[in-house]
């Protein structure tokens, strides 16, 4: 018989909406799941007392963190051994799922730590990792950034093999490259449209190409735009450039760095309003994420010395930006605070879409059937707790606004350090509807016998 737990008095993200109602899991299968019928017991009451459930947040792009850059490899232990340790620091943050980026290295690193990079969950102990994203060989050079210029490549003189490695192409799951480099459009046919029967998602970015090379490029099967605004031709009212594409009739989606430094507040705005159903929140976070400041050594990307100010990291002595050291729920709460939107659309930008693009349909969207990852959080985006297949794995929240078991005792609910737990904390009752102050009666899927 299904172990079901509920959530009584909650606001639930859903498709850019914050939605008053109940919210129900399976907890033995890890799955989201319908209001039960009368003669199925809950096995768990918790009562959020408004706090906001919304999908666990999705990593799209993002180099490392806790000390540890995806491009250092020293031996298989290792690295897995450090991923571990990302994995669970990204839980912090609220990140169910991520993607490590892997920027231009040596085909000898790319094939080196792509291998580690397959998807893996960690024993349910921490974020899952999904795959990787290439950003690189294949970028401008007039439009490098932080990436080594020496190690850049012509799509017309490397193939996908020789720089990652036949056996890892299914690791891969997306790889961004500059469009206007000569045979660009060839590699990227042959990523979108498969290799070996394996598919990749091809976004645009470290690159200068017009608004006319970016609309070809879409039409051929490029999907998004990496870090829309940095590293590209600036929008121009003559010639808008790569960025110019984000709200046309081939709208690509878009990540947009919401960390202030990247990109000015407005700009930020600027983007999301223009098409909100592609716009992607994403952190480029390097290994300081996570770290206090200070002067940190290079690695296989930057073979400089790094500076790192609060959320801001630069080559030593430049004004060169590397990456960010912001955490997507704190880009959540810039993206309100930018762009005046509301709470769940702005998870929205962090969840559903990065799940459309990546063409993941399991996670990402608070539906019955899919994953029961979601996080528990206040109405300022303040991640409270995290629930990775209907389990809670990582707790922040203290008391008073700890949400609490419906019927236990107050003072059971604020000295309790663990948090809701269903082996622990259910009341093993179900809770009559009107306790919801009559929002079971509005039919969304969650909450409905409908379609079981």
């Amino acid at each position: 018989m299904s172990k079901i737990a509920e959530f009584l008095n909650a606001s639930i993200c859903y498709r850019g909406e914050l939605i008053e109602s109940s919210f129900y899991i399976d907890i033995d299968l890890g799955l989201i799941v319908t209001k039960p019928d009368e003669d199925i017991p809950v096995a768990a009451t918790y009562d959020l007392r408004g706090h906001v459930i919304a999908p666990a947040y999705l990593e799209l792009q993002t180099n490392g963190c806790a000390g540890f850059h995806f491009t250092r490899f020293r031996s298989p232990e290792d690295y897995q051994n450090k991923l571990r340790k990302v994995s669970k620091y990204l839980l912090t943050r609220g990140v169910g799922s991520f993607w490590a980026t892997v920027p231009t290295v040596t085909p000898l690193i790319f094939k080196q730590v792509l291998e580690e990079l397959r998807p893996q969950s960690f024993g349910g102990h921490g974020a899952e990792l999904l795959g990787a994203h290439c950003e690189g060989p294949w970028l401008n050079p007039a439009k490098k950034g932080a990436h080594d210029s020496s190690l850049l490549q012509w799509p017309s003189k490397t193939t996908v093999e020789e720089m990652y490695g036949e056996p890892n192409i299914p690791t891969i799951k997306m790889v961004t490259l500059a469009p206007e480099l000569p045979d660009a459009m060839g590699l990227l046919s042959r990523l979108s449209w498969g290799m070996a029967g394996h598919q990749i998602i091809v976004s645009l970015g470290h690159s200068s190409a017009d608004y006319k090379t970016a609309a070809f490029a879409l039409t051929c099967g490029a999907k998004a735009l990496t870090h829309v605004f940095n590293a590209m031709t600036p929008l121009n009212h003559r010639e808008p450039g790569l960025a110019g594409t984000i709200s046309s009739k081939h709208a690509p989606y878009f990540s947009v760095i919401a960390d202030g430094i990247h990109l000015h507040p407005a700009t930020v705005s600027m983007a999301f309003r223009a098409n909100p159903a592609r716009c992607m929140l994403i952190t480029d976070s390097i290994e300081m994420a996570g770290m206090p400041d200070g002067i940190y050594p290079g690695h296989n990307q930057i073979p400089f010395e790094q500076q790192k100010e609060g959320n801001k990291v630069t080559i030593k002595g430049t004004d060169t930006l590397i990456g960010s050291c912001i955490g997507i729920d704190e880009c959540v709460r810039n993206l309100m605070k930018f762009s005046s939107c509301t709470l769940a659309q702005a998870v929205r930008c962090a969840t559903e879409n990065i799940a459309n693009l990546m063409r993941i349909h399991d996670r990402g969207i608070l539906q019955p059937g899919k994953r029961a990852d979601f996080i528990i959080m206040d109405k300022e985006a303040h991640v409270k707790e995290v629930w990775l297949g209907g389990q809670c794995v990582c707790n922040m929240h203290q008391a008073p606004s700890k949400p609490a078991p419906v019927n236990s005792p107050p003072e059971a609910a604020s000295s309790s350090s663990t948090g809701p737990s269903p082996a622990s904390t259910g009341t093993g009752t179900s809770n009559d509807s009107s306790s919801l102050g009559g929002s079971a009666s509005i039919f969304y899927p969650w909450n409905s016998s409908m379609g079981k």
